[in-house]
């Protein structure tokens, strides 16, 4: 066995025999063996015999890069990279709460603006046509179950409506049978959560809506 030290990393590496150090001459080999991987030249022995030289740091480069704790490292790094840009995409963004409830219009404001993301509250859907002919959120978060006008008659009102039917919409809702949810995806709603929901869903699909959005 032959230990080898790369950097901070070491490998063992199995030879057949060890013939001890020598000064040598490195060559460049032919154009058939220069493509060959790990190849880094060639020398000629003392007796006439040619030798070939490999690369044994890009050889521990690759046993190091290829082994699961790296690759576990490296995932988890990718993940965080792309969290992070998740959440770049929505902070500075405005997100419209549509609730007949109070208590779940502050605890998702509350929620959003800890993210970074600006929130609008509309009590019902007669509240949110007034609220959108003054702003244009981002991102609509609609209940369906609600006095005056329910989330499906906005949802259906907003499509019908060409200033506001590219506004995506994910709603929220109690009612999560297949019926209610066929509904809102044929009304063109871009995600459908049931109640109560997790904090990390929501703002999960905030940013996968809003990554699709800008692509």
């Amino acid at each position: 066995m032959l230990l080898v030290r790369a950097g901070e990393h070491r490998v063992a590496l199995q030879v057949d025999e060890v013939l001890g150090n020598r000064q040598i001459v490195v060559k460049s080999v032919g154009s058939q063996l220069s493509t060959i991987r790990w190849i880094s030249g060639g020398t000629i022995l003392g007796d006439g015999r040619v030798a070939i030289i490999l690369d044994v740091t890009a050889l521990v480069r690759l046993d190091v890069a290829h082994s699961p704790h790296v690759i576990e490292l490296e995932q988890r790094a990718q993940a965080l990279a792309e969290e992070e840009a998740a959440q770049d995409i929505a902070v500075g963004k405005t997100v419209m709460v549509v609730d007949d409830s109070i208590t779940v219009r502050k605890v998702t404001t509350r929620l959003l603006e800890r993210h970074g993301i600006h929130a609008l509250t509309a009590k019902d859907g007669v509240d949110a046509v007034a609220a959108l002919q003054e702003q244009r959120p981002d991102i609509m978060l609609l209940d369906i179950e609600m006095p005056r006008m329910d989330g499906f008659e906005l949802a259906r009102h907003m499509r019908n409506t060409e200033e506001l039917k590219d506004i995506p919409i994910i709603m929220i809702t109690s009612r999560t049978g297949d019926k209610h949810r066929n509904m809102a995806l044929d009304l063109g709603v871009r995600r459908y959560l049931g109640k109560p929901y997790q904090e990390s869903d929501l703002l999960e699909n905030i940013h996968s809506v809003l990554a699709e959005v800008l692509q």
